[in-house]
């Protein structure tokens, strides 16, 4: 794979309040250049959500309503995180929810493209039984050192699913090939369905 080759992208990971539909508590995403994390440009923000995080998503995270009490809200952070994010690609794991939410919140954002490392492992480890997040960081074991926070956190997860994405993507010969296995049909990006000839 020459990733000097691959448009702009970046992987992103988001964490909820536990409502559905979820308000935002952390976002994070972390540009990939040159087959790496860029740990240096990367994002990552806190906010306060508008209804109190819920104790089982709290659990899951840790982010408590304590921890969240003196951070901003969406609106004093909206702008930036729609600059960060710009028209790039980006990537996700299980990428329906995370891109759904992130359009719910950014009404005016469009990705060129999206990515799905959950698609994407399903199709390069078919023979594996489970594609989680957690499985596929014990069955290709990522150098995760300096991964940022902690499981669950947005910033660890952006990170590690960079790390998984750049693995997955070494199996495949160009850009081209991947988002055919890697993007969902309906998601921004997806390869056009080939048209059958017709007589007129």
């Amino acid at each position: 794979m020459n990733f000097s080759s691959w448009p702009t992208l970046l992987v992103a990971d988001i964490e909820g309040n536990g409502n559905n539909p979820p308000d935002l508590v952390e976002v994070a995403a972390f540009p990939v250049r040159d087959g790496q994390a860029d740990m240096a440009t990367a994002g990552a923000w806190l906010t306060k959500p508008n209804r109190p995080v819920t104790p089982f998503a709290a659990r899951v995270h840790g982010l408590t309503n304590q921890v969240l009490e003196d951070k901003p809200g969406w609106d004093e952070i909206r702008d930036e995180v729609h600059t960060m994010l710009g028209t790039a690609w980006i990537a996700a794991h299980n990428a329906h929810v995370d891109y759904r939410v992130l359009s719910a919140h950014l009404p005016k954002w469009q990705p060129t493209g999206v990515i799905d490392t959950l698609r994407l492992a399903k199709a390069t480890y078919p023979d594996l039984p489970k594609h989680s997040l957690d499985a596929l960081i014990e069955h290709v074991a990522p150098d995760l050192r300096e991964a940022p926070a902690q499981r669950h956190r947005a910033p660890f997860d952006a990170y590690a699913t960079a790390q998984l994405l750049i693995a997955m993507a070494d199996r495949y010969e160009s850009w081209e090939h991947l988002i055919a296995a890697a993007v969902p049909p309906g998601l921004p990006g997806a390869p056009e369905p080939a048209q059958e000839p017709t007589l007129w």
